[in-house]
């Protein structure tokens, strides 16, 4: 059985230093944990804001830990030291635009200034990497969309297509709890479940 491997980056300066509490990476493994129902490992990694690092870092995490997804959180603003985005294309071996275009259009529900942020999406090898905010919040937001008072999507989140995309780059079947996110696939990849 291969298991579903999660490989997490929280990438600041202060952070990395000590100077304040990494909430990143806690905020993702409680929605992971929330969201996935199919077991998974996590790989976690505390870096600064330097190329050269987050690149070694995202080479490592689907290179030698054979990661199927890498959620990084923070440096991906316009501010000099935010490279985030920088190392990821850097690395990748393929461009994935439609996350970067959707994590936008969904924070542009929240926040104005969603537009300075340069999120990118990339596949490296058999990983999905994708570069999400550095906020709690905004990370919750981005995975799970704009939900109306129901909590019915409006504008999907873009954890609704990872699932798919890992199962087309030939990773495990990821299975969801669509109270939270629903994972969509046409209904040719959608496998039948034991229970």
């Amino acid at each position: 059985m291969n298991t579903l491997r999660i490989g997490l980056v929280s990438i600041s300066d202060r952070a990395s230093s000590g100077v304040y509490q990494d909430k990143g990476i806690p905020a993702l493994i409680a929605w992971l944990e929330r969201t996935l129902t199919t077991p998974f490992q996590i790989e976690t990694r505390l870096i600064p804001d330097e190329q050269s690092i987050i690149e070694q870092t995202l080479c490592e995490l689907v290179d030698e830990m054979a990661c199927h997804l890498v959620l990084t959180t923070g440096g991906t603003g316009p501010a000099r030291r935010d490279v985030t985005p920088d190392a990821t294309l850097a690395i990748a071996d393929r461009v994935m635009p439609g996350f970067g275009e959707q994590m936008r259009q969904i924070s542009l529900h929240f926040v104005p200034t969603a537009i300075l942020s340069r999120q990118v999406g990339v596949i490296r090898k058999q990983a999905l990497i994708l570069n999400l905010p550095g906020q709690p919040k905004s990370i919750q937001e981005t995975l799970e969309g704009v939900k109306d008072e129901n909590g019915k999507a409006l504008v999907p989140g873009i954890f609704a297509s990872v699932p798919y995309c890992v199962q087309l780059l030939e990773g495990p079947y990821i299975e969801t709890d669509p109270q939270v996110v629903a994972a969509f696939r046409p209904k040719s990849a959608i496998r039948e479940t034991k229970s």
